[in-house]
């Protein structure tokens, strides 16, 4: 594994609208697979991937309020479609469009999670960019669990004057994309 974190260079790094970006994870969220196109995209070899957590693509530009609503949606048994701005090993930063949903075991307990990403529509992206910054905004302004819960109200309050939840939102930015 490296040693240290990388930091944004700015670069902006895509892949192809046909791939699909393929993780799996145990129930504590280390990756205990990862395809190809991730490695290439990730810029982490799959030694450097296997075993450690998903979180290691996690962008500082990507608000926590979104990955409380992916966790606690995980928690629930559910699967969940949400925008998410990635960090790569070399300091690239790329958006994908992902579905995570909970894997089972033979008994019906879930036993970790897998996630299969696609290439989002430059407008989505723009839409999604533009509700993270109020909400990292807002974790900013406020720090620590304060500013988690201040930017998670925002969230659901600016979803409510939409009169929607965070699927719809997401499923309108998607359609709205493959329109475009």
């Amino acid at each position: 594994m490296r040693e240290t974190v990388p930091r944004p260079t700015g670069e902006v790094r895509t892949f192809g609208a046909h791939e699909l970006i393929v993780t799996k994870t145990d129930l504590k969220g280390r990756l205990t697979y990862a395809n190809d196109v991730f490695l290439r995209v990730s810029a982490y070899s799959e030694d450097e991937a296997i075993g450690q957590p998903h979180n290691i693509i996690r962008h500082p530009d990507m608000p926590k309020a979104v990955f409380k609503l992916l966790w606690d949606t995980l928690a629930a048994g559910q699967e969940i479609f949400a925008y998410v701005l990635n960090l790569a090993g070399d300091g690239a930063s790329y958006w994908v469009l992902a579905h995570v949903t909970p894997s089972y075991g033979a008994r019906g307990r879930i036993v970790g999670y897998h996630s299969s990403r696609r290439l989002p529509a430059p407008t989505a992206v723009k839409a999604a960019a533009a509700l993270y910054e109020r909400l990292r905004a807002e974790e900013q302004r406020l720090g620590g669990q304060a500013g988690l819960a201040a930017s998670w109200q925002l969230m659901q309050d600016l979803l409510a004057e939409r009169g929607q939840t965070y699927d719809q939102y997401v499923w309108e930015l998607t359609n709205e994309g493959a329109s475009a």
